[in-house]
């Protein structure tokens, strides 16, 4: 009797301690679906420095992965019927090794080399332009998971995403994510206001001028290296953008039907060329989303 006794013992405790584990750990898997316990980086030092963003292109709706709502560990949430005019500022965190190579929540495969990233409400699979305020830096991911699920985070990016944004050691950096939206016809907004990515040419948008720190009186071409809904982290690009070039700068408020948004812009230029010699210049110094737009004033 006595050694049943024990065994019963050890397994009631045993049974008793996973319990308490999973109820104060529920971000722990204790599954076998992964194979690590924790998340951590890839060994080495993963070179980023000529990955591309993620290439927004029209694809067409789908259910998988866009449930709603949906419930995970007792809360529930609600996917968009549209991404169209989102944008938010938030914390984001990273995944890696742990989930490389299992499936996303839309079914494919989770590459953390790849400009990707998981979020809760965004219909997926989508594309968003994520900014780090503390640094200006922007980087275009393809959002295709749900997630992430603690705290009060806002998105999850892939280990390339997040050490391109320059906070993959730290673990989270506070963002802005801007929802661009594709439509049939290859045109795409950026929360709600026309939007092309890399060096072409966007049409400015219909707003009202707020502010702005030069006054040229005069219609011209300007590079345009940032779009942010609060003025500081613009202040900040501004003064990054100041210290390594000599042209006129400013930032220029506009109102939109997507809310307020501080333009980082340079120029005017009265030629398409010179105004492209700048953006290069520019992006060789590590300015690397810029584009080029008209103006009036």
């Amino acid at each position: 009797m006595k050694p049943r006794f024990t065994f019963t013992w050890w397994l009631t405790a045993f049974a008793t301690l996973m319990l308490g584990g999973c109820a104060s750990s529920p971000e722990t898997d204790h599954s076998s679906r992964y194979t690590l316990s924790q998340d951590r980086a890839p060994a080495g030092n993963f070179d980023v420095s000529g990955l591309a963003d993620a290439q927004p292109r029209y694809e067409s709706p789908r259910t998988a992965g866009n449930k709603s709502p949906y419930t995970v560990w007792g809360k529930s949430y609600r996917v968009l019927d549209s991404n169209e005019g989102y944008v938010a500022t938030g914390t984001a965190s990273w995944y890696g090794e742990k989930f490389h190579g299992h499936k996303t929540s839309n079914g494919e495969t989770f590459d953390m080399y790849e400009m990707s990233a998981a979020h809760k409400s965004l219909r997926i699979p989508g594309y968003a332009r994520v900014t780090n305020l503390d640094n200006g830096r922007s980087v275009i991911v393809r959002v295709n998971d749900r997630g992430p699920f603690h705290g009060d985070r806002l998105i999850d990016l892939s280990y390339a995403a997040a050490k391109k944004l320059g906070y993959q050691s730290r673990g989270t950096a506070r963002v802005e994510v801007a929802a661009i939206t594709v439509r049939t016809d290859g045109s795409m907004t950026l929360a709600g206001e026309p939007f092309v990515p890399g060096d072409g040419r966007t049409p400015a948008a219909s707003a009202t001028v707020a502010e702005n720190t030069v006054d040229t009186g005069s219609r011209g071409l300007f590079v345009q290296l940032g779009s942010f809904s609060s003025r500081d982290p613009a202040e900040a690009l501004l003064g990054q953008v100041r210290s390594v070039l000599e042209n006129p700068t400013r930032v220029r408020a506009i109102d939109t039907q997507a809310g307020r948004f501080h333009r980082v812009q340079v120029g005017p230029f009265e030629d398409e060329e010179s105004a492209r010699r700048t953006q290069s210049l520019l992006e060789a110094r590590g300015f690397s989303q810029s584009v080029l737009l008209t103006d009036s004033h």
